[in-house]
């Protein structure tokens, strides 16, 4: 009975110490691997360019830390809502500069249009590349209207030489991607030269709307900034 009870014993040890050993592998794998390894962002299906960004869109996958560069996004903020200007790849780690906040290219649904001279009523002298404008169509003896209510995307500005109109030593285009307002504004009070080239992204149902208002000379375009415009934006695509 005694021989029994010993045997037992020394199984039950045999087969905590077992467990501890185990567990403690087990968790310095765990601690291993967490050092050895880095969360990263990469997207859920395959993105084309010019798509805006949704979390739904994106997963955090576990990369070696070998292989992290710092280019790649860690936190779903720096990503979520800006607009890819590559395509991108499912599971391929997502890299902070194949998105952007302001990107001028035209989305899936839309083209760059540049809008003729003959069309143009006013243009805001502030405007540059990448802002987002508001457009109302404005006739002698017509009532002005607003064309959409949305804003739409300035892709480019340019004079007759075809020089993209920006102060050239601080571009506005730099100061907008990094957030810096000040410099914003100070960069438009500098940037120098008229406007005699204006392009616009928009869809096609938005074109051929401002075309038919337009091309008949009663009506003409009136382009006018608001700073407010961004926030109008994001509050509709966030519905």
């Amino acid at each position: 009975m005694k021989k029994r009870r010993n045997a037992i014993i020394s199984l039950t040890a045999a087969v905590l110490s077992a467990s501890l050993v185990y567990g403690m592998y087990e968790l310095q794998r765990i601690q291993i691997q967490g050092e050895e390894t880095v969360a990263v962002l990469v997207p859920k299906r395959f993105i084309g360019a010019g798509e805006r960004l949704k979390e739904s869109d994106l997963e955090y996958k576990l990369v070696p830390q070998s292989a992290y560069v710092s280019d790649m996004v860690l936190k779903l903020e720096q990503a979520a809502g800006k607009e890819t200007m590559i395509p991108l790849g499912k599971g391929e780690p997502l890299l902070i500069w194949k998105v952007d906040d302001y990107y001028l290219q035209p989305r899936r649904s839309e083209s760059t249009f540049q809008i003729p001279k003959e069309y143009i009523r006013s243009i805001s002298n502030g405007i540059r590349a990448g802002d987002k404008v508001l457009l109302y169509a404005s006739g002698d003896t017509s009532p002005s209207i607003r064309i959409f209510s949305e804003a739409v995307t300035v892709a480019s500005v340019k004079t007759s030489g075809n020089v993209e109109i920006d102060n050239m030593e601080n571009p506005n285009l730099f100061s907008l991607a990094e957030g810096n307002k000040e410099q914003m504004y100070a960069s438009r009070r500098e940037a120098n030269g008229m406007i005699d080239y204006l392009n616009l992204n928009l869809s096609e149902e938005q074109w051929l709307k401002l075309d038919s208002l337009c091309k008949g000379g009663s009506l003409k375009l009136v382009v006018a900034y608001s700073p407010t415009s961004l926030d109008l934006v994001a509050g509709e695509e966030a519905e």
